[in-house]
């Protein structure tokens, strides 16, 4: 009985052993995968690697070893394997010391670098459009010929807001990005009710962009709503300078550091509501979600005018009189600030 516990201890103490060493194996072949799966790089600085589309995984292995992005076809094109086997188009940022596994993983899933682009509230479809085309993050023009929506933007087609979009995105992509979510954001409003005179989704938006031009202020936008709103019920003229601005840049929106001038309110346009009773034909911007809103619930007030009061708001309005006194105050207070 002893001698059988005897040998049993010495065969338990081999297996022991050899348990032992597998488990330093395992762990050597462990710590060897990952560090020429993950550690094992070329790279001593960040690359962007660009994938067209259609590339071939042999292709793109022959490149990225070829600028020394990796140092192991055979270890890159199984690192691909075993992510799905396909890669997928666009700008990879590639992080120093990067090894084969990581960037295999990044192509496969399409972890492609991001920009992001700011289109501000009250920006005009050319504006847009150069605010993109003085971008090198994107890639492609901004106009196109055909029938698809994005070839024929107008003005209030475009919700103005951040976009984060993939480096190297064409230019349509984003115009016809921020064109979806004009059209989400009218289908999330409840528009089938309209303050008297409006009569549809087109009149939102006309006027809204009138509002949006004359106020930076939230809290205002209403309130401009109101005043528009009295003038149109009460068959006035909405004498809006954005509009005749509209019309003097063609459709630009921006006068670019020269001062609107009395002279200027004469000009003839269908856009000038100076000379012109009723909304102009067209949004003259696009506009943001507070501006629409405001159109939808405007303040119900008796004002008809308002000038600015210097502080970056207005003064408002019920009668001309005070609305005289009002702009002489302006005029005052330009001619400090002009100092």
């Amino acid at each position: 009985m002893m001698k059988f516990m005897h040998i049993t201890q010495r065969r338990w103490k081999n297996i022991k052993s050899w348990i032992k060493f597998f488990l330093a194996i395992c762990c050597v072949v462990v710590f060897v995968t990952f560090y020429v799966f993950n550690l094992w790089s070329p790279l001593k600085r960040p690359v962007t690697v660009i994938v067209k589309p259609g590339v071939s995984v042999t292709r793109l292995t022959n490149y990225l070893v070829k600028n020394r992005v990796i140092k192991s076809k055979d270890l890159f094109m199984f690192s691909v394997r075993l992510n799905g086997g396909k890669i997928m188009a666009g700008e990879y940022d590639i992080p120093q010391g990067a090894g084969v596994w990581v960037i295999a993983d990044m192509i496969t899933k399409g972890r492609v670098a991001t920009t992001t682009v700011t289109i501000p509230e009250g920006y005009t479809i050319k504006q847009i459009k150069n605010l993109l085309m003085a971008s090198s993050s994107f890639s492609g023009d901004v106009d196109c010929d055909g029938d698809a929506p994005v070839c024929n933007l107008h003005e209030g087609d475009i919700f103005p807001d951040t976009y984060r979009v993939a480096r190297g995105i064409s230019r349509l992509a984003v115009l016809d990005l921020a064109r979806k979510k004009m059209l989400d954001i009218k289908n999330s409003l409840d528009t089938k009710k309209y303050p008297a005179p409006i009569k549809d989704w087109h009149d939102v938006l006309v006027l809204a962009s009138i509002v949006q031009k004359e106020t930076p202020l939230k809290r205002e936008m209403p309130i401009v709503a109101g005043v528009y709103l009295n003038r149109l019920n009460s068959n006035m003229r909405l004498q809006a300078d954005p509009t005749v601005v509209y019309a003097l840049t063609d459709g630009l929106g921006d006068m670019q550091g020269e001062p609107l001038l009395s002279g200027h309110l004469k000009i003839e346009s269908p856009y000038n509501t100076y000379r012109n009773r009723g909304l102009p034909p067209t949004p003259i911007a696009c506009v943001g979600r507070d501006a629409i809103h405001a159109v939808l619930h405007p303040s119900k007030t008796k004002y008809l005018f308002f000038v600015a009061d210097g502080k970056g708001g207005h003064k408002f309005s019920t009668d001309f009189e005070e609305h005289k006194k009002n702009r002489i105050d302006w005029r005052v207070i330009k001619k400090e600030l002009n100092k």
